[in-house]
């Protein structure tokens, strides 16, 4: 009854949490006067947004708002989720990193891999152009979950090697950094079995017992990565205090 009742509210209760910890952190963004810290929040209200945007194919069905969608690219919400979040949120956390880490070879690592990223993910979309409205690209899943990995790799290393790592739990940075590192090793596999993530428009998934699981883990993963933001925002210290 339970499972039943979060996917029957998955939409709602995503949305809630992602804009929960958004102004959680608008309202306290005066307490952080570091520069990655405040666009971090600004980052968590154009996910948000966007995600909030993407709901859009709800209303591209018959004798709905935005039946005239039936039938062109826009049918379907792949081209903006990969736009705003696998690859616009690896450039954000690309420069974030950059941002907070203090090692020069981490950060030129961090800013050549975000170059490079953009370059290559420009490149396989515009050659994959049909595609990019209809699917998404499990090779960006994996080369953005690396590259996630490594920049909290590399801020998990600079905080275990700096007297940071004694007040590290009050630390906003830790928070984002552990959560996202958790959250996209929990989603990254889905992404090779997104051919079951198919439907047609109008009509439900093909495979309903795989989108009814891949909504499951996306909607517990997401509790716990804007819950813990929420949290954090409250919790910790303004990073020049520490």
């Amino acid at each position: 009854m339970i499972i039943e009742f979060l996917l029957e509210h998955y939409s709602f209760l995503t949305h809630t949490l992602e804009f929960l910890a958004a102004f959680t952190g608008l309202f306290l963004i005066k307490k952080y006067n570091a520069k990655a810290a405040k666009y971090f929040i600004y980052f968590l209200v154009v996910i948000a947004i966007s995600d909030s945007l993407c709901y859009y194919t709800h209303y591209v069905r018959p004798g709905m708002a935005l039946e005239f969608l039936i039938g062109t690219r826009f049918a379907k919400n792949h081209w903006f989720s990969t736009l705003y979040w696998d690859v616009g949120a690896i450039l954000f956390f690309t420069y974030f990193f950059y941002l907070i880490l203090k090692t020069p070879v981490f950060k030129k690592v961090i800013k050549f891999s975000g170059y490079f990223y953009f370059v290559f993910s420009t490149i396989y979309i515009l050659s994959n152009w049909e595609k990019f409205f209809v699917q998404f690209f499990e090779i960006l899943d994996v080369f953005g979950a690396i590259i996630i990995f490594m920049c909290t790799v590399f801020y998990f290393i600079e905080i275990l090697l700096s007297e940071e790592i004694l007040e590290f739990y009050r630390s906003i940075y830790f928070y984002i950094s552990a959560v996202i590192f958790i959250w996209w090793l929990i989603i990254t596999p889905l992404g090779f079995y997104d051919v079951y993530y198919t439907y047609e428009v109008g009509k439900n998934f093909f495979d309903t017992a795989f989108a009814d699981l891949r909504r499951q883990i996306f909607l517990f993963a997401n509790i716990f990565m804007y819950l813990t933001y929420t949290f954090a925002f409250i919790w910790c210290k303004p990073e020049n205090e520490l």
